[in-house]
């Protein structure tokens, strides 16, 4: 029987087993591997593409983003403004509990700088069926060049759980072929 003072009978300051120490090299080098690797999956694996972040006040940014609306809204769809903006443009989107706001409709080939801010708590920007993952967080705007290449309807998700309403959180970008008509109702109800 042991007391608090005497220290209880123990192996752990035995010398590892051989098998031990060759498990602990194994797993220490594949970590060297994946790290020297980190470079090679940013430049060449384009999961990780390059973006420009920097600080901006939420409420500045909800505003861009409505002024952005109101410039490009082609229709609503579920009460949720739908835009088209032209080639070239910067596009706004915004994520707060617990939807993307506004519906993106794009071109194919026509490259456009994205802008994802938040305007309350941390969300994830995934977009479905595309492997696109991007932290969204408030008080930074990201901005991103993007050049859809091909026509479709795609999924936003919030991938960060952002509350109670964290699977409701879902948007939309339409891409599709050639010029957008740019027309009041294209799309939705105006």
């Amino acid at each position: 029987m042991n007391s608090g003072i005497e220290s209880p009978p123990g192996v752990w300051w035995k010398p590892a087993h051989r098998a031990e120490k060759l498990w602990v090299a194994v797993a220490f080098g594949w970590c060297m591997v994946l790290f020297a690797m980190m470079p090679f999956w940013h430049l060449k694996g384009g999961q990780n593409p390059s973006g420009v972040r920097h600080k901006v006040d939420p409420q500045a940014f909800m505003a861009r983003t409505q002024e952005f609306i109101n410039t490009y809204q082609a229709g609503t769809e579920g009460g949720i403004p739908v835009v088209e903006p032209p080639a070239g443009s910067d596009i706004y989107l915004i994520g707060m509990m617990w939807t993307w706001r506004p519906v993106l409709r794009l071109q194919t080939g026509a490259q456009y700088t994205l802008h994802l801010s938040s305007l309350d708590v941390n969300h994830g920007f995934g977009l479905l069926p595309l492997n696109v993952n991007f932290q969204v967080v408030p008080g930074y705007d990201y901005g991103l060049r993007v050049t859809p290449t091909k026509a479709g309807d795609f999924q936003i998700v919030c991938n960060e759980f952002c509350g109670i309403g964290h699977h409701l959180m879902v948007g939309r970008v339409i891409v599709v072929d050639g010029p957008t008509s740019a027309a009041p109702g294209a799309g939705g109800t105006p």
